[in-house]
């Protein structure tokens, strides 16, 4: 499955997984973080711009496109950063590889979706494929972003609605499906360095899921963002660049 990634920059690899209704965008607010360090961005199998492809989506086609891109370019070891939809992601190649992951950074974590957001999820795929994304877009923007964003963060509400708009139906539709039947990865095999960041007022992946997933993962570390809601990385930029150049700082490679 082809990718369109964005690279840039030297040293040791860190690779950027975003989330559902995201592109490799959703990292631009951090990028001054990573300073010149090699930034592996790419737009995930049907997002952004990325084609769907023929063969059906789930987390492990994610997990096998990502792998796959790296190895074909000698990427061996590298760092995980994740968003959402990408930090399950993360997840499965953590544990699936974990003598090729050093360090994990996971913004609004999942473990798994409960019941009721996979029923709610093949249910958005369905108004996905039938009507443009802008009501969803809307739910998204209303239920998603904490309340102090709308206030104080105009920029970053509009960036949000526009990443949804910006996705293609069936694209945007196959990725709420493969979600809607994600399992949470084997907690027990991750070994790498991790650091979970969490808005206290998420409502997607709640302070209670990120102090579970801080609990199973060996040594991972809970930060907890007051007023932000679930994207993290637009919505408290400057907190969480200080986070992920913190991490990067003490585990280098």
């Amino acid at each position: 499955m082809s990718l369109v990634v964005e690279d840039t920059g030297d040293g040791f690899p860190i690779v950027l997984l975003h989330g559902l209704g995201g592109t490799s965008n959703t990292w631009q607010p951090l990028m001054t973080a990573l300073g010149n360090m090699r930034a592996i961005r790419p737009d995930m199998p049907g997002s952004g711009r990325s084609a769907l492809g023929s063969q059906r989506l789930s987390i492990a086609v994610m997990v096998e496109a990502v792998t796959q891109w790296l190895t074909d370019r000698g990427i061996e070891t590298f760092h995980l950063v994740g968003h959402s939809m990408g930090t399950i992601v993360c997840q499965h190649i953590a544990a699936r590889f974990p003598d090729r992951v050093k360090g994990l950074v996971l913004y609004g974590a999942l473990t798994e979706p409960p019941q009721t957001a996979r029923e709610g999820l093949l249910l958005r795929a369905t108004h996905a494929r039938k009507e443009n994304l802008a009501g969803i877009a809307d739910q998204i923007v209303q239920n998603t972003l904490a309340p102090s964003t709308h206030r104080e963060n105009p920029a970053a509400v509009a960036f949000v609605r526009e990443s949804v708009l910006r996705q293609t139906g069936d694209g945007y539709a196959a990725n709420c499906e493969a979600l809607s039947l994600a399992e949470a990865a084997d907690w027990r095999k991750i070994t790498a360095s991790t650091l979970l960041v969490t808005g206290e007022s998420d409502p997607v992946a709640p302070v209670s899921m990120g102090r579970l997933l801080s609990e199973k993962i060996s040594g991972a570390k809970l930060e907890i963002l007051p007023g932000c809601g679930h994207w993290t990385p637009l919505e408290k930029p400057e907190q969480s660049a200080v986070l992920l150049r913190g991490f990067l700082a003490e585990h280098p490679q």
